[in-house]
């Protein structure tokens, strides 16, 4: 996805929440995920419904699930996800999921890095990341792990990112 390229509004903090909250939905776990040129591929490990009656023992078949999702398709999750979450505001109209708030967190830490190309898994509610970034001296692969922890203490970071920047303090005569 040409997120650097294209529309400002493109950013990996946006893209990865809109694809987190169709993680959720879709209840998705043990995520892959991988930028392609024109879009991101997603693996993960889903539940079909359960086998038998409520005292069954068997809770559902596991499967793994791949999914390719366009440029354009990106465009309407991020719509949907702005529909969603409503407007700004004390109220939000739901909680968000886990998937949605933890790659919500990564992907303004990559917004940050500017990656050319992503490449991330998780594993337990732990993900690694593998950034291809380019600079003056070249390209390269830099990876960056985020424990549940580290999640926690981004989001708990949040608010200070959203806080109006303070004002310069003016001297009066």
């Amino acid at each position: 996805m040409r997120i650097y390229e294209g529309s400002p509004r493109q950013d990996f903090e946006e893209v990865f929440r809109s694809i987190g909250a169709f993680i959720d939905q879709r209840g998705m776990r043990e995520v892959l995920l991988v930028e392609a040129p024109d879009g991101f591929i997603v693996q993960g490990v889903v539940t079909a419904g359960a086998a038998g009656g409520a005292w069954s023992e068997a809770i559902g078949t596991q499967s793994k699930e791949t999914l390719t999702f366009l440029d354009d398709d990106i465009a309407r999750f991020m719509e949907e996800s702005v529909a969603r979450r409503g407007q700004p505001g004390p109220e939000p109209k739901r909680d968000a999921g886990f998937y949605e708030t933890a790659l919500r967190v990564i992907g303004h830490y990559m917004d940050e890095q500017k990656p050319r190309d992503v490449f991330f898994f998780e594993q337990d509610g732990a993900f690694v990341v593998r950034l291809f970034i380019g600079g003056q001296a070249g390209a390269r692969h830099e990876l960056a792990e985020f424990t549940r922890e580290d999640i926690a203490q981004l989001v708990s970071n949040g608010p200070s990112l959203r806080a109006p920047a303070p004002q310069p303090k003016t001297a009066t005569a």
